[in-house]
């Protein structure tokens, strides 16, 4: 049987409860019962204490101890005298008469006391000689007694003994705990009762924020992405609540981001096998005749659906750490050199001036020379394709605090400040119509990130004081590797 998390919830408040109020009603019956009985023998202490002033007085005036042995019930009539009141079943004459007799038939005979005295205390004063022998009391152990010395003219005339109470016999001393741990079973039953009326509803409001996420959650798993739960409390639980609407703004844009990506590549791969089609079509029909030219138009196209899908095949190596590099030490100005080289002659074919600022010394990094060159060609291509004829773009490498800087700075058209931190995303352009013109899918700013971010370095697009985009790497040179 599945039981709720509610329900267990309450079930643990109320036994953790339970249990501290069952601990307690139990120390407290023990601490009640225990308690009174020390409260009782300390009061038996005043009464030993006026009991011996008594028998003082008595043998200053008498002289010795033979006035107790006279009359029987003496010594009974002086132990009852020093009471501060009637104890439970005393108060008739004819019960009082009865323990006269009893006292004084046994008492100083070394005889045991009947139950019903032999526990007050009566029964429990001894009085003994200077030598410890009994005059009056019971015979018992005296090991655990309080004795009094007792003097008179500063001799030593007798010692007063008193049993301890091992236990309470007055009625109304064992009434009177007894309502009183009746009393704390009362207090533990009420306060159950309270701590199970409180916890259900405590449990409950606990449990609800709970129940709204885990709702929220299986919303959330079920693919509803704009799901969110509201925070309302600042504790581990507004915490987690935090936590899942982070989660669920990040899988949304996530799926958005999936759904945009799926569309532009269906997009860029359906225009050029529709114009591939097209053109086979035409030739197969004999709209067009076969030729060069034609064969020039459909090479054309399967070229840019090569790079396209070479394009897609890259980036999706990268984001599972699948391509290889092959780093070694590298010499990014002549690499830089290298790669400009065959970009001179488009550059002046599209009437754009390409102006390299490279320094004469070595810049020295630990790369793979490969992955460097297409980052590079990937830029210069960028450029070439986005930057007006009559514009320039220019070229700049150099050491800043032990890393390399490489600046690539076009001129117009320029991209608004809004949109730069997108140029890196995939299959994102600045066009917003899908005007094939330019060549670009979108991909190669994207591949250039995963390059650079592999050698250990960052990539920025700012605005350029050209009027375009300055594209920014830096990467770590071999003396300020980690």
């Amino acid at each position: 049987m599945k039981v709720k998390i509610k329900y267990r919830l309450f079930c643990t408040m109320l036994a953790a409860t339970g249990a501290v109020v069952i601990s307690m009603f139990l120390i407290m019956q023990w601490s009640i019962g225990h308690g009174f009985l020390a409260y009782v023998n300390t009061m038996e202490k005043d009464r030993l204490q006026r009991l011996a002033h008594v028998l003082e007085q008595s043998y200053s005036q008498n002289g010795n101890w033979d006035f107790l042995q006279q009359e029987s019930s003496t010594w009974f009539d002086m132990v009852s005298a020093t009471r501060e009141g009637r104890e439970g079943g005393d108060s008739d004459s004819a019960q009082r008469r009865m323990a006269r007799r009893d006292f004084a038939n046994m008492s100083g005979q070394g005889q045991h006391l009947p139950p019903r005295f032999a526990y007050r205390f009566e029964g429990r004063v001894v009085l003994l000689d200077p030598d410890k022998r009994l005059i009056q009391g019971t015979q018992g152990n005296l090991d655990t007694a309080q004795v009094k010395k007792l003097t008179s003219d500063g001799e030593v005339i007798g010692y007063l003994a008193l049993r301890p109470r091992q236990r309470l016999t007055d009625t109304y001393q064992l009434l009177f705990v007894k309502q009183q741990k009746l009393t704390m079973g009362l207090v533990a039953v009420v306060m159950l009762l309270v701590t199970a009326a409180l916890s259900l509803p405590l449990a409950h409001r606990l449990v609800e924020p709970i129940k709204r996420l885990a709702g929220s959650l299986h919303r959330l798993a079920s693919g509803e992405y704009d799901t969110r739960v509201p925070v309302e409390s600042t504790d581990e639980l507004g915490q987690l609540a935090r936590d899942f609407n982070t989660l669920a703004l990040s899988l949304e844009n996530n799926e958005r981001a999936r759904r945009r990506y799926l569309a532009d590549i269906s997009h860029e791969l359906r225009t050029p096998l529709s114009i591939l089609r097209g053109e086979i079509e035409a030739l197969q029909d004999g709209v067009r005749p076969l030729g060069p030219e034609s064969m020039r138009s459909l090479h054309a196209e399967v070229m840019h659906l090569g790079r396209l899908v070479e394009d897609l095949y890259q980036v999706s190596m990268s984001d599972i750490g699948a391509l290889n590099y092959r780093k070694e030490l590298v010499d990014l100005t002549e690499l830089l050199e290298d790669t400009l080289e065959p970009f001179d002659v488009k550059f002046r074919h599209k009437n754009i001036a390409l102006r390299p600022e490279l320094p004469d010394q070595e810049l020295t990094v630990f790369a793979d020379a490969v992955r460097l060159n297409q980052l590079f060609c990937n830029l210069l291509d960028n450029s070439l394709k986005y930057t007006d004829q009559g514009g320039e773009l220019s070229v700049r490498l150099r050491r800043d605090d032990g890393r390399a800087l490489v600046e690539f700075a076009d001129s117009a058209p320029g991209v608004k400040p809004e949109e730069l931190a997108q140029l890196f995303d995939r299959l994102f352009r600045v066009e917003n119509s899908r005007n094939r013109a330019l060549g670009g899918a979108g991909l190669g700013l994207a591949i250039c990130k995963n390059i650079v971010e592999a050698h250990e370095g960052t990539i920025v697009a700012l605005p350029s004081p050209k009027g375009g985009v300055l594209i920014r790497i830096e990467l770590p040179l071999t003396g300020s590797r980690t």
